[in-house]
């Protein structure tokens, strides 16, 4: 029987792959790992055939275990030192209320969250039922039904916000801002739509109309997200710029729709060069070689928003309230930060010193 994640939380192990060497050879007495060690509880001896079959498919199963435990190891590091913290300042009505521990780990309850928006899984229910409930029941010993865990996830709302924060990016000289539209229901339901009523805003971008709620993002060349903000859907993109932009240095380039002298003047103050394209009917603006070439290299955030939307799908009309809405942007945009491989641009410098890109 293979360890669940409880152990962690009581032992603090790190590595989940020398763990289970250790069970293997001591138990079974094989020379290697058989992937299905990670996720069956075994019962009965292995036949040969079985052991080729499963072979065969080692790396990606051991890849995928390896992910989920990786993910639950940082979340769970970062609620230990967090959680704490942030109850002592949590406010309550005056009265003495009793704290008793879920049956489920704040870590757990994100962890799973956060592994829905790498899954490709389309919809939650069916990750949860179909996924975490037969494959992954075992690691987590006390897993709750669909309808409680659903329930109870707005209790880590908080803590996923900030461990958002410890994921971000660092400025590099080259950022890139550009917002995107997160719809919630199509445009001939507008009248009858009820979640969103009174939050979410009829707005237009260059494809068309829309309701619901804008993301506005601010990345790097390295294709790391550097601040992020939500606000409705009727928000100019420039509203929030200042906001965005106060820990930026170096050059920041986004899109026709950003065209504004007073604000290229406020960020010029705050030591950030902004940077747009000018539209047709305006008079052509000289601007140096390396700018131009980085207003061309824009392609980068639209590929990020792209991801975002279509591979962490955070964008849907299933939304059945505020709290759901945001647990799913929050963790569709920390799953995009777990990854390893980014949309990114190579910059590097020539031999005068002068910064180039492939």
């Amino acid at each position: 029987m293979y360890t669940p994640f409880s152990f962690f939380l009581q032992t603090g192990v790190i590595s989940y792959r020398l763990l289970a060497e250790h069970l293997l050879v001591s138990r079974f007495s094989y020379p290697y790992l058989l992937p299905e060690f990670w996720i069956k509880n075994w019962r009965s001896a292995c036949s040969k055939s079985k052991v080729l079959v499963h072979t065969k498919n080692r790396s990606k199963k051991e890849q995928a275990m390896n992910k989920l435990v990786e993910i639950f190891c940082d979340v769970d590091d970062f609620c230990r030192f967090f959680i704490p913290q942030w109850e002592q300042f949590c406010l309550n009505k005056g009265h003495r209320l009793r704290r008793r521990q879920g049956h489920m780990y704040p870590s757990e309850m994100m962890t799973i969250l956060i592994r829905f928006h790498m899954s490709h899984y389309r919809d939650f229910k069916h990750f949860y039922l179909e996924h975490i409930w037969k494959y992954h029941h075992h690691d987590f010993p006390t897993l709750l039904s669909y309808t409680r865990f659903v329930s109870v996830s707005p209790s880590v709302l908080v803590p996923l916000c900030s461990y958002l924060t410890q994921l971000k990016g660092k400025p590099t000289g080259i950022a890139f801002i550009d917002s995107t539209s997160l719809r919630v229901c199509h445009n001939i339901r507008i009248p009858r739509h009820k979640v969103f009523e009174g939050v979410a805003q009829r707005g237009k971008t260059s494809i068309g109309w829309f309701y619901g709620f804008k993301l506005h993002l601010i990345v790097n060349h390295q294709g790391e997200i550097l601040a992020l903000k939500i606000t409705a859907g009727n928000v100019d993109d420039r509203e929030p710029v200042r906001e965005l932009a106060k820990a930026l240095t170096g050059s920041l380039y986004g899109d026709k729709g950003y065209l504004s002298q007073e604000l290229a003047g406020a960020l010029a103050q705050a030591g950030v060069t902004f940077m747009t394209k000018k539209r047709r009917h305006m008079k052509a603006q000289v601007l140096a070689e390396w700018d131009n070439i980085m207003l061309s290299k824009r392609f980068i955030i639209e590929t990020i928003n792209g991801q975002l939307k279509t591979i962490s799908q955070i964008e849907h009309s299933r939304h059945r309230s505020i709290k759901g809405f945001l647990l799913t942007v929050l963790g569709g945009v920390i799953a995009y930060c777990l990854k390893w491989k980014k949309p990114s641009l190579k910059v590097f410098y020539s031999e005068e010193d002068f910064p180039m890109t492939a």
